[in-house]
């Protein structure tokens, strides 16, 4: 999408999936794994990270 970039950019923090259009992995943070729970796993380490 024409927006992803900017909006990983407005985001504070950003992950885009690993598949993704380049330019979108380029602009985020972090890029998650291919797989179906690589949204899950981003977001425990955000709340793992958050904890310490």
């Amino acid at each position: 999408m024409p927006n992803d970039v900017s909006m990983l950019a407005w985001a504070g923090r950003s992950f885009a999936m690993a598949g993704a259009r380049p330019d979108a992995v380029a602009a985020a943070d972090r890029a998650a794994a291919s797989v179906e729970d690589g949204v899950a796993q981003e977001t425990e380490a955000i709340l793992e990270r958050s904890a310490e």
